[in-house]
């Protein structure tokens, strides 16, 4: 992800999955798990990483552990069609003013619909292993594949 996007310290501080898990009868009765802690008067004009999220917020939560593959991103052959930011399940596609910008790994769950969705060639977003580096991915990257004259 690019440095400089999270602006909060909250972003990603909890794993889903690893705190105790309560059945639906032994929640308590009118409970409220409200998404943000401060005041949300004119919310919708601050960005998602300028937000005052609780702690019970999906924002809050990292479903990274999930992934055992992750999709790696090429700033030069993106086109900036917004497809992957349109078409990603979890918004892990970080985008300002029509500009991909990087992944929300904290978020991705590497389902892979972001590659389907690219329409370059080769595509700007590829699948690769959790443990392959993403400059180690970059540089393997493959070359654009030349139309055969019929």
């Amino acid at each position: 992800m690019s440095k400089g996007v999270l602006a909060t310290d909250k972003r990603g501080v909890r794993e889903l999955g690893a705190e105790k898990k309560v059945g639906w009868d032994e929640v308590p009765q009118g409970v409220v798990l409200n998404s943000f802690d401060d005041n949300v008067d004119n919310l919708s004009h601050l960005r998602p990483e300028e937000r005052p999220y609780s702690d019970f917020n999906s924002f809050t939560a990292t479903v990274a552990s999930w992934r055992v593959i992750k999709p790696v991103y090429n700033r030069d052959i993106c086109i900036d069609c917004q497809n992957c930011w349109v078409w990603c399940p979890d918004t892990s596609i970080i985008s300002r003013d029509k500009q991909m910008i990087g992944i929300d790994y904290d978020h991705c769950k590497g389902c892979g619909v972001c590659v389907e969705v690219c329409p370059t060639n080769p595509k700007s977003l590829l699948m690769f292993t959790e443990a392959v580096d993403n400059e180690e991915a970059l540089s393997g990257w493959p070359e654009k594949k030349k139309k055969e004259k019929k």
